[in-house]
C-alpha cells in the first residue's frame, strides 16, 4: 500500500488541489455551494429511492414483506423530486430542521446542566445548552446564516483535507519505495 501511494504521490497533490481549490469556492460562493450540497442530496435521495423501489417490488413479487421498502422508496423519490423542482426551499428546510434540533437538543443539555448544578455546580453543560438553544433561535430568524455557516464549514474541512493530502504528497514524493 505505501509503495502505491509514494508511486502515485501526484494523485494525492491533485486530490489535496482539488480539495483546497473546493474550499476557496466555499468560502467566496457559500449559497452556491449550499445548492450543489443540496442537489447532491437530492440526487442521492432519488437514486436510493430507485433502488429501494425496486428491491420492494423484488421482495413483492416473491410474496415477501415489502410494504417498508416500497414506501421507503416512494417516500425518497418524491423527496428527491423536490429537491431538484425546489432546491432553495429544501435547502431552507434542512436549516429549520437543524434549528430545531439545535433547540430541542439545548432545552435537554440545559435540563441535565440545572440537575448537575445542583449536585457539584458545574455550569458548563447548562451554557453549552444555551449556546445551543441560540443557535436554533438564529437559524430560525436567519436561515440564511446556516446556509453560509453550512458551506463555511464544508469549506473549513476541505482546506484542512487539501492541506494534509498536499502536504503528505510532497513530503512521500522522494521517499525510496
Amino acid at each position: 500500500m505505501a509503495a502505491v501511494l509514494i508511486g502515485n504521490w501526484w494523485a494525492l497533490a491533485l486530490r489535496g488541489v482539488a480539495a483546497i481549490l473546493f474550499a476557496v469556492i466555499a468560502f467566496v460562493w457559500p449559497g452556491i455551494t449550499a445548492e450543489v450540497v443540496i442537489l447532491m442530496f437530492g440526487a442521492y435521495a432519488l437514486i436510493d429511492g430507485i433502488f429501494a423501489l425496486v428491491a420492494g417490488l423484488r421482495a413483492a413479487h416473491r410474496h415477501g414483506r415489502s410494504t417498508a421498502l416500497l414506501a421507503e422508496g416512494i417516500l425518497n423519490i418524491v423527496i428527491g423530486i423536490i429537491v431538484f423542482l425546489l432546491p432553495g426551499p429544501a435547502l431552507v428546510a434542512l436549516i429549520y430542521l437543524i434549528a430545531l434540533w439545535a433547540i430541542i437538543t439545548g432545552i435537554a443539555l440545559v435540563a441535565g446542566g440545572i440537575a448537575l448544578v445542583r449536585l457539584s455546580g458545574e455550569l458548563l453543560l447548562v451554557v453549552s445548552g444555551l449556546l445551543s438553544i441560540l443557535l436554533g433561535i438564529v437559524l430560525f430568524v436567519q436561515p440564511a446564516v446556516g446556509v453560509v455557516a453550512l458551506s463555511w464549514w464544508l469549506g473549513a474541512y476541505a482546506l484542512l483535507f487539501g492541506i494534509m493530502l498536499l502536504s503528505t504528497a510532497f513530503r512521500i514524493r522522494y521517499h525510496p519505495i
